[in-house]
């Protein structure tokens, strides 16, 4: 299955849905997200509806809730996100990609130390 970039209001649904525990209420996910977004409950609600169709959750109503649970994984998304990306706006090249952030003075050296490491894992 093709997995296909989400806007960014579906996106930030899905990362409430991914750091919760599975299944997660209509409820649940407004209460979530009204600390940081100020949506109307039918805005989520059509937004849940949208996931739902492109098969990024799937929904099951229980009494008169209905509880969701994703069927793409965070992880997954992600790699898809980051090909996209990769390709996109670095021409697939990693090292373009590092010397822009680099030299964007974006990567402490915290992070500097992560990337050796996981360099040398990789070898």
């Amino acid at each position: 299955m093709e997995i296909k970039r989400l806007p960014d209001a579906e996106f930030e649904i899905m990362k409430i849905i991914w750091k919760n525990p599975s299944p997660i209420t209509t409820l649940g996910i407004i209460d979530l997200l009204d600390s940081k977004k100020k949506w109307k409950p039918q805005t989520v609600l059509t937004m849940l509806v949208r996931l739902a169709e492109k098969k990024f959750l799937s929904s099951e109503k229980i009494g008169r809730e209905r509880n969701y649970t994703p069927i793409i994984s965070e992880e997954d998304y992600m790699h898809v996100e980051t090909g996209n990306f990769m390709s996109r706006y670095a021409g697939n090249s990693m090292g373009s990609l590092i010397k822009t952030m680099y030299d964007g003075q974006n990567m402490s050296e915290e992070d500097i130390e992560d990337l050796q490491r996981w360099l040398k894992e990789k070898r």
